[in-house]
């Protein structure tokens, strides 16, 4: 029984947890984030109600979100502009950073 629960728990970590090729720095994140602090702010809070927090929000969720601005799958032409230039992990460091605050 033990080894059947530690198996459902292994599967679900890895099913679950974002796996990258490269070590996330959230540092390299922090120094990215001052293109985007006139929008969401220096902390990730936005002082404008039209532009969204990012300080909290899950890793997961703002990576798919900046990839999707970026690829073109979400639309919003500030967003879709600036993120044109972000690497993979340019854009899973910026969410590990805002995730982090």
């Amino acid at each position: 029984m033990k080894s059947i629960c530690k198996l459902l728990l292994w599967s679900t970590l890895t099913l679950t947890t974002p796996h990258y090729s490269y070590a996330v720095d959230i540092i390299d994140g922090k120094k990215k984030a001052v293109a985007c602090a006139g929008c969401h702010g220096v902390n990730g809070i936005s002082r404008n109600p039209m532009w969204p927090n990012l300080a909290g929000q899950k890793t997961g969720y703002l990576s798919l979100q900046m990839k999707n601005f970026r690829d073109g799958k979400r639309v919003n032409s500030i967003m879709n502009t600036i993120s044109k230039s972000l690497t993979d992990e340019d854009i899973d460091n910026l969410a590990a950073y805002y995730s982090s605050l």
